[in-house]
């Protein structure tokens, strides 16, 4: 594509959406519920609609774009997830609800991984983790914004506003990108789902690195989860206060986006460990301390810290199948997400056990001791490229 800038202003902006559209539910549920006679847990069925969906999904439209061009699913998804976030806001019933919101799940699911994977066959090697990076970080800060996004529309409108809103900012994105991006070439003649994922799931080397994604999404999704529910507990502020600090996070992710590569190339192999210093010592910050202010910087280097990760991650995930990098994406992607599924999962079993702040004690220790395994497994990685060996 001729001007990267604006694709990945365009794609950047369809992530931080379709990222929001699904992080936005969480302050609308009691609406939902009150507006569909549901209860509380039955509404909350609709993000696990969402989610599995997405979850599923995910690793199908991988091998779909490598084998029909990644700007048509994009273009499909991003089109698909608009219509179905507009008719999410005309849900009438639960089985309504929750099919509008599995829908929306999975053309979502074409969204993210292939966007990544995009960026990732449009630049070189030099300019790949800043471009995926900058991508990621709005991706990030779309579902950090938007429980005070979601909030703020509920309080002057309801809850379909909400979706209604994203649905339509969604649309007028998508028909944008139809118009800027430019259909790239499928990289495999024939669609076999089986064939697509023997390579990467045969080779130990792949699948290490897309090990250690799952753990980043166990600890970091796993415990940001909550992170509305301790800063409110912490502070005693309401959804619209705590929504806004939440989104230093998703500021954190931008910030660390921009400097990533840079800094990378400073620190070289030492850079994942500095990312572990510092999401270690923020995740303790917010399991120890109560001050808004620390709060606050923590939930920024949290962001920091998981951007200098996973930027890293998906690049060298990337890499090392360059030919199926949508099926390299949907793994590590499908990963991350089992991964936050998984640690949310954990995580509130530990809350009932030894309170709010000790998931983010052990977060800390998690990602601190995920980062030095990444490191050295980057680290290795580097080396062969070096000779000649990928």
């Amino acid at each position: 594509m001729k001007d990267k800038n604006k694709m990945i202003m365009v794609l950047g902006l369809m992530a931080f959406l379709a990222n929001g559209d699904n992080y936005a539910a969480a302050p609308l549920l009691i609406n939902i519920a009150s507006d569909l006679n549901l209860t509380i847990s039955v509404a909350a069925m609709s993000v696990t609609a969402y989610m599995l969906a997405f979850g599923l999904f995910t690793l199908i439209f991988g091998p779909l774009s490598d084998r029909y061009g990644k700007v048509k699913i994009i273009n499909i998804a991003a089109i698909g997830t608009a219509i179905f976030s507009m008719l999410g806001a005309f849900s009438f019933n639960l089985p309504s609800l929750l099919f509008f919101r599995a829908m929306n799940g999975a053309f979502g699911a074409g969204i993210f991984p292939v966007t990544l994977a995009l960026v990732g066959q449009s630049f070189d090697n030099q300019s790949r983790q800043k471009a995926i990076a900058k991508v990621m970080g709005l991706m990030f800060l779309g579902g950090a914004t938007a429980t005070i996004i979601g909030a703020t529309l509920a309080y002057f409108g309801s809850w379909r506003l909400v979706y209604l809103t994203y649905g339509i900012a969604e649309l007028i994105v998508a028909i944008i990108m139809l118009k800027i991006l430019e259909r790239d070439q499928p990289v495999v003649d024939h669609l076999n789902f089986i064939k697509a994922y023997q390579e990467p799931l045969t080779n130990y080397r792949f699948m290490r690195l897309v090990v250690v994604i799952f753990f980043v999404g166990f600890s970091v999704f796993g415990s940001f989860t909550y992170s509305g529910k301790l800063i409110q507990e912490v502070t005693g502020y309401n959804l619209l206060i705590v929504g806004l600090i939440l989104s230093l996070f998703g500021v954190g992710t931008v910030v660390g986006g921009r400097i990533a590569p840079a800094l990378r190339m400073k620190l070289r192999n030492g850079f994942l460990v500095f990312a572990g210093i510092i999401g270690g010592v923020s995740l303790f910050a917010l399991s120890a301390f109560t001050q808004v202010g620390i709060l606050a910087l923590a939930l920024l280097g949290f962001g920091i810290a998981f951007i200098f990760l996973q930027s890293t991650l998906i690049t060298a995930v990337q890499e090392k199948l360059p030919q199926r990098r949508g099926t390299a994406m949907s793994l590590a992607s499908f990963n991350m997400f089992v991964g936050g599924a998984v640690g949310t999962s954990v995580n509130a079993v530990v809350i009932q056990n030894f309170g709010l702040s000790r998931i983010y004690l052990n977060s800390a220790f998690i990602l601190f001791f995920i980062s030095m395994i990444a490191a050295v497994f980057i680290a290795r990685f580097e080396m062969r490229k070096k000779q000649g060996l990928l």
